[in-house]
């Protein structure tokens, strides 16, 4: 070999030793430098569109990127069996758990258990059984239920029968999978039947069933009773999924009444290893409002 091409070839190879050296320790610190947070909160789709672009899978890495282990979303179940798969393997990549998907049954007031309607129930059995093949592809493990409207023509305790019994039709096909659906009370109309926690406290109890148990929403049980620790206190065994957005707005937290630094405390407090979704909208646009969005969790998060 020629003198000069030995030299050349040499100083080549040492430099791409020292870059990969070099690439080795960005990585190194870019970790190093990944936020921790104490809680697991999960974003979820569109929340840092303007970071991280439109495509999921970068939004997913993104979310990691940024120290967030987990992840919700409620749309899951009507989103191409393809990237579902591919976000399963991205959010197991990354370490990330998958919080909830609403199971697909008509939608909030599309369709009631209250009824006690053989039609109402079918819809719902049938969006249960989809849920599990949802789940296997994201490795799920909680999905959201709302059981629908509330019924006028009927006394309050038939619509309960009616909803533990029809609940209980459910459990019956997550049970053998290890999943668990998780009811939500909602405060969005005075329409719906499940409004309280205590009244899903009750239900889950009359299912008695380890996958039926308490979506616990910060925001909409903040408006239907707050007194927040006390109630989550009262129902804490029934409760496997949290969801956050402060009031009013359904924002992130601080910018609204909610004092959330004491909730997480009490949450970590707890032992809670589950989920928090954050189920809210971003209080300011762009880049400016998803990084408003971190900085709130982080400042919040800070309670140790």
């Amino acid at each position: 070999m020629k003198r000069r091409s030995f030299i050349q070839k040499t100083a080549l190879t040492s430099g791409a030793i020292s870059m990969g050296g070099a690439l080795s320790y960005a990585s190194e610190e870019t970790n190093a430098m990944k936020h921790s947070f104490n809680l697991k909160y999960a974003p979820h789709m569109g929340m840092f569109k303007h970071h991280a672009g439109e495509n999921p899978i970068d939004q997913l890495n993104f979310m990691a990127e940024q120290g967030f282990t987990a992840f919700e979303d409620n749309g899951m179940m009507k989103r191409d069996v393809a990237l579902q798969t591919k976000m399963g393997e991205t959010l197991a990549k990354n370490g990330m758990t998958m919080g909830v998907f609403v199971v697909d049954k008509g939608g909030n007031m599309a369709n009631t258990l209250a009824a006690g309607k053989k039609e109402n129930i079918d819809i719902f059995l049938d969006g249960c059984k989809r849920a599990v093949e949802v789940a296997k592809r994201v490795n799920a493990k909680w999905m959201t239920v709302v059981p629908g409207g509330y019924q006028r023509n009927l006394p309050i305790g038939v619509q309960d029968g009616n909803v533990i019994e029809a609940l209980k039709r459910g459990a019956e096909i997550f049970e053998p999978h290890g999943l668990v659906m998780v009811l939500e009370p909602l405060s969005d109309s005075p329409d719906l039947y499940l409004q309280k926690s205590d009244q899903t406290y009750m239900i889950c109890k009359g299912v008695n069933s380890p996958s039926c148990k308490i979506l616990f929403d910060i925001y909409h049980l903040q408006k239907t009773e707050g007194h927040l620790i006390h109630n989550m206190g009262l129902t804490w065994d029934e409760i496997a999924y949290i969801q956050i957005g402060d009031n009013p707005g359904r924002k992130e937290p601080t910018t609204g009444e909610i004092n959330y630094k004491n909730v997480f405390k009490w949450i970590h407090e707890k032992g809670f290893n589950g989920v928090l979704g954050m189920e809210h909208g971003n209080s300011k646009e762009g880049k400016t409002g998803e990084q408003a969005v971190i900085d709130a969790y982080k400042h919040e998060d800070n309670f140790i």
